[in-house]
């Protein structure tokens, strides 16, 4: 319940002086600009590093897109964002870890556009939130109240049309239940109903396009890697039914998600479960590589 939470009054939204309260007990824990910038700028043999922004708030954040090099304006473009919620670990070394793997493999057939960290303040702290209390992944839209939605969305509307697939990697934690969702309860004065975690990958596809070929190439693909997530005793996944096994869907546009700022035909969000007993940090990275090979694979077959 919302009262278990140590910010704010029962059944009463925040205000400025509670969020001011919450952003004072958050504090960095590990450095984007130790840890994700050299490894961007690394690719910049293979990819066109293109600084797309800053964010403006303690520290100045500049945020970074990798383009395939050449560009071909013929070829379709596959967008892979991740790190919209920064402390969703693997999403970030992940998406790096794919631009490295793949600098030349899809040459000819289509044009990559990589996000790795869309959020770093929230890498630095490992929070689901920006510094105003404002959840990125709910911000994709017109005049977005988050700074990182907004500049990734301006930045990826100059090649939007040609975008065929849009994959946004991500994680569910064991933080979900025990910070994220109490926090977000307590700041809408909202009573707090936990889900329960999936153990595994799991894929939520977007419910206006759910392409479900496409989901379950990428489950078939991501399954050689690691485990995929089952459905709960209500055949649900985060509370959401389940659609195939390892697949819920969501209407992103309507919620602000990531893979919903896009016309592509062919979107989803990964999520990884690193808090698993069965899987490593590595294991999550190897897994959110295989969902966007599986994904590009799957195009491949059809084209």
């Amino acid at each position: 319940m919302t009262e278990q939470y140590s910010i704010g009054q029962t059944g009463k939204p925040w205000g400025q002086e509670e969020k001011h309260q919450w952003l004072l007990k958050q504090t960095k824990k590990r450095d984007y600009f130790e840890d994700i910038v050299p490894a961007i700028n690394a690719l910049n043999a293979h990819f066109k590093v293109e600084q797309y922004g800053v964010l403006k708030y303690d520290s100045l954040y500049p945020v970074y897109a990798l383009k395939s090099t050449p560009w071909c304006a013929d070829l379709p473009v596959v967008l892979v964002t991740g790190g919209v919620h920064g402390y969703e670990t693997s999403g970030v070394l992940g998406a790096l870890a794919f631009a490295k793997k793949h600098t030349h493999t899809y040459q000819g057939k289509f044009n990559l556009v990589v996000l790795p960290c869309i959020s770093p303040w929230g890498y630095e702290t490992i929070n689901r939130w920006n510094p105003l209390a404002v959840d990125p992944n709910r911000s994709f839209y017109s005049q977005s109240p988050a700074a990182e939605s907004g500049l990734a969305m301006d930045y990826v509307n100059s090649c939007r049309e040609r975008i065929i697939l849009h994959i946004d990697l991500h994680e569910t934690t064991d933080t979900d239940n025990t910070e994220f969702r109490p926090a977000l309860a307590a700041r809408d004065g909202k009573a707090n109903h936990n889900w329960n975690i999936p153990d595994g990958f799991y894929l939520v596809g977007h419910s206006q396009k759910p392409e479900a070929e496409l989901q379950r190439h990428i489950i078939n693909t991501v399954k050689k890697v690691t485990h995929i997530a089952e459905a709960d005793e209500n055949n649900a996944l985060i509370g959401v039914p389940v659609e195939q096994f390892g697949v819920i869907n969501y209407d992103a546009t309507k919620l602000g998600l990531c893979m919903g700022m896009t016309e592509a035909p062919y979107v989803t969000t990964t999520e990884v479960y690193p808090d698993s007993p069965n899987t490593t940090p590595q294991n999550c990275i190897d897994g959110q590589v295989a969902s966007i090979e599986g994904a590009v694979s799957y195009l491949e077959s059809i084209m």
